[in-house]
């Protein structure tokens, strides 16, 4: 106890000193000064001399806590404005309409594909597993399942139509 007071007395001055350097603010240079005293205080038995003088090993501390606080004041403050965080605006009902159409158009179109046809694109792009994946689940060869997939499509247009 009477060596951590003797440290802080000594250096608790210049920490502050060196803090006031850097950030330029009184409050906070006073605040990471309390914080490496503090933590001088619960890792003073990782000092180890041999590995240098306790001033550079208490400035070290010091220099660590300033830049995690810089790191900590950097980060941007939650905006709710912020894209990302604006839900989209619900579509014009003629859009919805259109949308729920061309949706009921390509279920149709969809289920009259032959089976395999069909199993492939629902492999494929409803649960997003790749072409050899399915090669290999299903015991065809990588050109087949290809070959199925372009037949696939091709039939789906021609059901569709021009439309895009």
């Amino acid at each position: 106890m009477e060596a951590f007071e003797q440290i802080f007395r000594a250096y608790a001055p210049r920490v502050r000193a060196f803090m006031l350097q850097r950030v330029r603010d009184p409050q906070v240079s006073e605040e990471l000064m309390q914080e490496t005293m503090v933590t001088i205080w619960r890792k003073a038995a990782q000092f180890d001399a041999a590995k240098g003088s306790p001033s550079a090993w208490i400035f070290t501390i010091a220099r660590n806590l300033r830049i995690d606080s810089y790191r900590r004041s950097r980060q941007p403050d939650f905006d709710p404005n912020d894209p990302a965080f604006v839900p989209e605006a619900e579509p014009a009902a003629d859009d919805a309409v259109e949308t729920q159409d061309e949706e009921q158009r390509l279920h149709i179109a969809l289920t009259g594909l032959p089976p395999e046809q069909h199993d492939l694109l629902k492999l494929a792009f409803f649960e997003e597993v790749s072409h050899s994946e399915i090669a290999e689940r299903l015991g065809l060869p990588l050109g087949t399942v290809k070959s199925r997939i372009r037949l696939a499509f091709s039939k789906l247009r021609a059901a569709l139509g021009d439309r895009p």
